[in-house]
């Protein structure tokens, strides 16, 4: 496959082109992705060169390509003893899964953030895995790195490499994101122009602060520390960014900085921004009130000017 720009009117177009031969052998060739125009990819790539970012798409789609056609040898010994305790049986469920999870990119994901820090351990293997099990058996970091030996492919990393693995995402956490947002538009639209914001908090059953772990308003009214979870969806319901804060940190302090953030990472300004009561502050309602961005929020009739 290779990369093609196509000159239309005033705009680029950006295919991922196949040769190949008919059955009386002719050569010819085929699309085999669309990439969209170079106009619209600067503005959903938040800066980034779009024809870069197509060849490494491209380049990605030729690697897979390759490692799909390589050939597989299983032996086997029909003689062999099972051993008491050995497992035989694997789940293959989360196949369906994996393919998911490399259409948005994360592997490539990984590999950019390997290359920027000296670690000894799969990322890709690790934050893999920690996903699947998220969805298929759903527990601890712990319990997770045992589930996933129920899988085809086993896992190579011990608990310590996992939460180093967690540091290091937390790391570029707004980086990660964005680049999960920029890969969903190659499976289709996203339509931002309405966004939804709102927050929740978790609790935690011990009484000491720490870190993020801080006493604030608990939604269920636990006397114990939490952290709170903000999270912005698209018009369609469909996760496009999150944010993790201190317990006690006003909710109306993070709508801000997560707005900000999407104009800087995901290239988004234009948006009708809808919130409930608890984030409709001034502030926040003066801050949506400029450039291409509006709102749409809950506000008490008796706090309104007469």
């Amino acid at each position: 496959m290779r990369l093609v720009q196509k000159k239309s009117g005033r705009f680029t177009y950006l295919y991922a082109i196949k040769s190949y031969r008919t059955e009386d052998g002719k050569s010819t060739t085929k699309v085999v992705e669309k990439f969209g125009t170079v106009e619209e990819l600067q503005e959903s790539l938040g800066g980034e060169d779009p024809v870069r970012w197509a060849e490494e798409m491209v380049a990605e789609m030729n690697a897979r390509e390759k490692a799909e056609k390589e050939e597989i040898v299983v032996k086997l010994k029909p003689g062999v003893l099972v051993g008491k305790g050995e497992r035989r049986s694997y789940n293959g469920g989360y196949l369906f899964l994996q393919k998911i999870y490399y259409e948005l990119g994360l592997d490539y994901v990984c590999k950019k953030m390997e290359k920027r820090h000296r670690n000894r351990f799969d990322l890709n293997g690790i934050l893999s895995r920690l996903l699947y099990t998220r969805l298929l058996y759903p527990g601890s970091k712990l319990s997770s790195l045992e589930d996933s030996r129920k899988f085809f492919e086993q896992p190579g990393e011990d608990i310590h490499q996992v939460y180093r693995a967690l540091s290091l995402l937390a790391t570029e956490f707004n980086e990660v994101q964005a680049e999960v947002y920029r890969r969903s538009l190659r499976l289709g639209r996203r339509d931002t122009g309405v966004v939804y914001y709102d927050l929740t908090n978790y609790f935690f059953e011990w009484e000491e602060e720490g870190g993020i772990v801080q006493y604030g308003h608990s939604k269920e009214g636990r006397p114990l520390p939490i952290v709170q979870m903000g999270l912005f969806v698209d018009r369609e319901g469909f996760p496009l960014a999150m944010c993790v804060e201190p317990g006690n940190t006003a909710e109306t302090l993070t709508l801000k900085p997560m707005e900000e953030m999407l104009q800087e990472k995901f290239g988004l300004s234009k948006m009708i921004v809808c919130t409930d009561a608890g984030l409709s502050s001034y502030e926040n309602r003066k801050n949506d009130a400029v450039s291409d961005r509006s709102f749409i929020t809950v506000q008490s009739v008796r706090k309104m000017n007469r």
